[in-house]
């Protein structure tokens, strides 16, 4: 398969997304986990047998020699684009974010990995925290309600995409896990206020709300979700993560 330059829609230093006539078409460099990859995949199936609105996996093949998985494309924009465009609007579409959120949180998938086993994963093997610091972080961790709803992991408005007849989809379901609701929300958080603290306030004021949680709770996980992504290649800064950290060490 020939794949064109001009339909490149993400370039990453570990994968390539393209949107191909077949779908959206993720092709991973050989330094990104074969596992991750089958994992990414297999995710996506469990999610979708929740019977929530998502792009459908196709297949996933090798091309020219690297592994690609290809899921279903849905037309529309961001509601990340939405929100940019409409500024006026943001606390509609904020409420609407979250309403999506909760529905989806509402689905069980069992077969997902534990999010609270990948935390455990993540802090442990974190090079950028010592040892007192990482069992300071598990320790807390290990105090946290055990609950099995559906998490996304990297739930954000650049993440959901809203086709014309205002049907909301998510996509990008890489870091699928069943856990706390209030650890996704911290990460939502987190993702919201590196790029604006007052939408990121407003985010966690309305999900509080409709979801009967306190703000506590959430903020108690932020220090968690925080370390955990300390050392991935995300938009997270180390120092602003860094910050949250700090507040439980």
């Amino acid at each position: 398969m020939k794949l064109e330059k001009n339909n490149l829609i993400v370039k990453r230093s570990y994968k390539e997304v393209y949107k191909t006539d077949e779908g959206i078409i993720k092709i991973f460099e050989p330094i990104h986990p074969k596992s991750a990859i089958f994992n990414e995949a297999l995710n996506t199936v469990r999610v979708e047998e929740t019977e929530l609105e998502i792009p459908k996996l196709k297949e996933v093949r090798q091309i020219d020699g690297k592994w690609a998985i290809i899921i279903e494309y849905k037309s529309g924009r961001t509601l990340e684009e939405i929100m940019r465009a409409e500024p006026d609007n943001l606390e509609k579409y904020m409420s609407d974010f979250v309403e999506l959120q909760l529905k989806m949180q509402r689905k069980r998938a069992p077969m997902l990995n534990k999010l609270k086993d990948k935390l455990v994963r993540e802090i442990n093997s974190l090079t950028a925290l010592d040892a007192t610091q990482r069992y300071e972080l598990l320790t807390r961790l290990e105090k946290m309600p055990k609950h099995s709803k559906l998490c996304h992991g990297d739930f954000n408005p650049s993440n959901v995409i809203v086709e014309k007849n205002g049907t909301m989809t998510v996509i990008d379901w890489a870091h699928a896990t069943q856990g706390n609701a209030s650890a996704d929300a911290a990460m939502t958080y987190l993702l919201l206020a590196l790029e604006n603290q007052d939408m990121a306030d407003l985010y966690l004021n309305l999900f509080c709300k409709k979801s009967d949680t306190a703000k506590q709770y959430v903020r108690q996980w932020l220090p968690i979700v925080a370390a955990a992504q300390l050392e991935k290649e995300n938009e997270l800064k180390k120092d602003f993560l860094m910050g949250w950290i700090d507040v439980a060490i």
